[in-house]
C-alpha cells in the first residue's frame, strides 16, 4: 500500500473515535455550560464593553484607541472559548484513565496514529465551533450598535490566529495528557502550555494596540510549526502498551541521578578517557545542529547589518580610530585588563549558556537559537554603523572582535548545537525507556558537550578578550 492510501485509510478510522468523543462532550454539562456562556455571554459583554469604550474616547477625540481596542476584543472573544479545548484534551486519556474507560478503547483495532488522531480532532472541534460562533455575536452586536465591520483582511487574521492557538493548546495538552495517569498530575503540567499562551496573548494585545497587524501573519505561521511540531512529538510518543503499562506517576531522584550519572560517565575510568569519549561520541551527532547554528549567527550578522542602514549611530561615538594608550590604563583601574576582568567575562558568558539552554527546553531549542543570535547582530550592528562612518569595517573586526571571536563563536555554536539536540530530544527520542530516561541522557549528553568543550573555550575566550584583544585594538586603531 502506497504512502497516500495509508494516508487516506487513517483518517476514516480517526473520524470514528472524534465523533464518539463529540458525542460524549455534548452529553456533559460541565463542557457545555461554560461553552454556552463563554459563546453567547462572553461577546455580548464585550460588545457592552466596546460601546461604552467607543462613547467614552469619543468625548475625548481619542477615536484611535476605540479603533485599536474593538479588534483587540474581537481576538478575546475568540481566544476565551478555545480555552475549554484545555481541559477536554486534558481528559482525553489521563481523564478516561482515571474511569476505567481506555482500557477497552485501546483494545480495539485502531491504530495508535488513528487514536491518537481522533482524541485530538475530538478536542478541537467543539471550542473551535464555539470560538468562531462567539466571533459570530461580537461582531453581530458591533454592527448593531456601533455600526463597526471589520477589515476582511483583519478577520481573517483573528479567525486563523484562534484556529492556529487552538491547535498549539490541543497538541501540547494531548501529549500532556497520554504521558500523565492522572487529570491531576495533567492539570498540572499543564501550566507549561497556559504560561506560554497567556504570554503569547499578551504580546498580541501589544502588537494589535500598536496597530502592527502584519505581525499577525508571522505569529499564525509560527504557531502553526509549533503546532506541527507538537503533533509529531505526539504521535512520535504515543503507545498504547506503554500507557495501560504505566501505573503512577513516581517522582524517583534516585533513580534519576543514577541515570543522568551513567550517561554522563559514560563507562570513562579517568578524565582522559572521559574527554577523549565526549570528543568522539558526544561531538559527532551534533553535525546538524551545528550547520543549523553556524547558518543563523550568519544570518544574525546580516540582520545587524541590515538594521544599522534604519537606525544609525551618529558618527562620534565610533571614533575608535582615535584610541590611545590612555584606555587601557582606564580599562586597568576598571578591573578588566586583569584577572578578575576575565571571571566576570566568563560568568556573564556562562550564565548567557545557562538562559539559552533553560529557554531552549520549553522552545525544542528556537528561544536559545534566538537568544545566541543575538550578540552576533550586536556585531553587525556595530560593524555597519562603523562602515557607514567611513571606517573599515574589516579593520574594525580585526581589532576588537576577531581576537577572542574566533574561540567564542565556535563555543557559541557548539552550545548552541548541544542546546539545540537537547530540546529536540522530545520531539525525536531516541533508544528504550520512558521518556523522562531519554530526556535525562540527552541531558547527560549535553552537560558533557558543555563541561568539556565549550567552558574551556569560553575561558579562554575570555582570557584573549581581556588581555590581547585591547593591546591588538590599541595597535591597530591607535592614533
Amino acid at each position: 500500500m502506497s504512502l497516500a492510501a495509508a494516508e487516506r485509510g487513517r483518517w476514516p478510522s480517526a473520524l470514528i473515535i472524534t465523533r464518539r468523543e463529540i458525542a460524549d462532550q455534548l452529553r456533559d454539562w460541565r463542557i457545555l455550560a461554560p461553552i454556552v456562556v463563554l459563546t453567547l455571554f462572553f461577546p455580548l459583554l464585550m460588545n457592552f464593553t466596546a460601546q461604552r469604550a467607543v462613547s467614552f474616547v469619543q468625548d475625548y477625540g481619542a477615536d484611535i484607541v476605540a479603533e485599536r481596542l474593538i479588534p483587540f476584543l474581537l481576538m478575546i472573544v475568540g481566544f476565551f472559548p478555545i480555552s475549554v479545548s484545555l481541559v477536554i484534551a486534558l481528559e482525553t486519556f489521563a481523564g478516561e484513565r482515571e474511569r476505567l474507560t481506555l482500557e477497552p478503547l485501546l483494545a480495539t483495532p485502531l491504530r495508535d496514529s488513528e487514536l491518537y488522531l481522533g482524541k485530538m480532532l475530538a478536542s478541537l472541534f467543539v471550542p473551535l465551533l464555539a470560538s468562531f460562533l462567539g466571533i459570530a455575536v461580537y461582531l453581530v452586536g458591533l454592527a448593531l450598535t456601533v455600526g463597526w465591520y471589520p477589515p476582511p483582511m483583519l478577520l481573517l487574521q483573528v479567525v486563523l490566529l484562534t484556529a492556529a492557538q487552538a491547535v498549539v493548546m490541543v497538541s501540547g495538552a494531548v501529549v500532556v495528557s497520554s504521558q500523565t495517569t492522572s487529570v491531576r498530575a495533567a492539570n498540572l503540567l499543564a501550566s507549561f502550555i497556559i504560561v506560554p499562551m497567556s504570554q503569547l496573548i499578551i504580546g498580541e494585545s501589544l502588537i494589535m494596540f500598536w496597530g502592527r497587524y502584519d505581525i499577525l501573519w508571522l505569529i499564525v505561521a509560527g504557531l502553526l510549526v509549533i503546532a506541527a511540531v507538537l503533533g509529531r512529538m505526539g504521535l512520535h510518543l504515543f503507545n498504547r502498551e506503554e500507557l495501560l503499562g504505566r501505573e503512577i506517576d513516581l517522582l524517583d531522584l534516585r533513580g534519576s541521578w543514577r541515570t543522568f550519572h551513567d550517561a554522563f560517565i559514560a563507562g570513562a575510568s579517568n578524565p582522559w578517557q572521559w574527554w577523549s569519549g565526549v570528543l568522539r561520541r558526544s561531538m559527532p551527532p551534533l553535525g546538524r545542529s551545528v550547520a543549523i547554528m553556524t547558518l543563523a549567527l550568519g544570518v544574525a550578522y546580516l540582520i545587524g547589518l541590515h538594521l544599522a542602514n534604519q537606525f544609525t549611530l551618529p558618527a562620534d561615538l565610533l571614533a575608535v580610530d582615535r584610541l590611545d594608550a590612555s584606555l587601557a590604563t582606564n580599562l586597568r583601574q576598571l578591573g578588566l585588563l586583569s584577572g578578575r576582568g576575565m571571571v566576570v567575562i566568563l560568568l556573564n558568558n556562562l550564565r548567557a549558556i545557562a538562559i539559552a539552554s533553560f529557554l531552549g527546553v520549553f522552545s525544542f531549542g528556537v528561544l536559545a537559537i534566538v537568544l545566541l543570535m543575538a550578540p552576533v547582530a550586536l556585531v553587525g550592528y556595530f560593524a555597519g554603523n562603523a562602515g557607514l562612518a567611513g571606517l573599515t569595517v574589516g579593520r574594525f573586526l580585526m581589532a576588537l572582535v576577531v581576537p577572542h571571536a574566533l574561540l567564542e563563536i565556535p563555543a557559541a555554536i557548539i552550545a548552541g548545537a548541544s542546546i539545540l539536540e537537547l530540546g529536540m530530544a522530545l520531539i525525536r527520542p531516541n533508544g528504550e525507556g520512558t521518556l523522562g530516561r531519554r530526556w535525562l541522557v540527552a541531558l547527560a549528553e549535553w552537560a558533557r558537550v558543555g563541561l568539556a568543550v565549550v567552558v574551556p573555550l569560553l575561558a579562554a575566550a575570555a582570557a584573549i578578550e581581556v588581555f590581547l584583544t585591547p593591546l591588538v585594538a590599541l595597535r591597530m586603531l591607535g592614533g
